[in-house]
């Protein structure tokens, strides 16, 4: 693997010390020698078992976390000697109800104290690409799930970063919702292209979105393959009834069976 990719993993290893609960005092290795390279502007999606580590390993990527062994590079630089250009967005929506949605999505300008005027006005061709023109002055507890999560995918793409982490997004939805939100996804990500890491236990979601798969084993996590999605875009429902889909996901489960 070349260190200039976009994103640079090798032999990443991460242990949690005296950790409490029913393992009080004890370590919990979670991740173990975890290597894998992330090109510009690629879609990857990490799929693996529950505590298999993958939201940890985000939180690696973000610079949340850095006690760890191995190497994690962006562009080239160690992330532990330099600040990480991530977008990085939870499970959950985290909306702050008392402010509306426009406020919402423009948080990360606020915090950065940037012009807030000026963002309004240039944000209004994303607010239409995001499904919420008017929809611009409702409190989140107005919403639809679907549209919350939307709003909450906007501010994170409103964050300073040319890479997107984004951990199971689309988990607590309905199945008819999370469906509709990985077609708009994959349609907003093909128009404004971003690097994007993204978790899911989903397979069919991991295929659809990606051009890669990196499926992981049970803890302590480590990557037992991957696999290139070679569909070409922009994706539609009708590859999810081929016959190379089929085939992509029988390598996937045989992955995660140890077959």
């Amino acid at each position: 693997m070349n260190r200039e990719n976009y994103i640079f993993i090798n032999e990443l290893n991460k242990v949690y010390e005296n950790i409490p609960g029913e393992y009080k005092g004890e370590s919990l290795k979670v991740l173990s020698n975890v290597s894998f390279a992330v090109g510009e502007n690629e879609f990857v999606s990490l799929l693996g078992p529950s505590g298999c580590g993958k939201s940890t390993l985000l939180k690696l990527i973000a610079g949340l976390d850095k006690n760890y062994t191995g190497e994690i590079s962006i562009c080239g630089k160690d992330i532990k000697d330099t600040k990480v250009p991530v977008c990085y967005m939870l499970q959950k929506d985290c909306l702050l109800p008392w402010r509306t949605v426009i406020s919402n999505i423009l948080l990360p300008v606020e915090i950065r104290k940037g012009n807030l005027k000026q963002a309004r006005q240039e944000i209004k061709p994303l607010i239409a690409d995001f499904g919420l023109s008017g929809f611009e002055n409702y409190k989140p507890n107005q919403l639809s799930g679907g549209m919350r999560q939307r709003a909450a995918l906007l501010r994170t793409y409103l964050m300073k970063g040319e890479i997107m982490l984004l951990d199971e997004p689309f988990g607590a939805l309905d199945e008819i919702t999370r469906i509709q939100m990985q077609d708009w996804l994959i349609k907003v990500w093909e128009r404004h292209k971003k690097t994007v890491v993204f978790v899911t236990h989903d397979v069919d979601e991991a295929i659809f979105l990606s051009d890669k798969v990196l499926v992981m084993s049970g803890r302590p996590g480590t990557i037992l393959g991957e696999i290139s999605i070679k569909f070409a875009r922009p994706r539609t429902r009708k590859m999810l009834l081929t016959s190379e889909f089929l085939e992509y996901k029988k390598t996937i489960l045989d992955l995660l069976s140890g077959d």
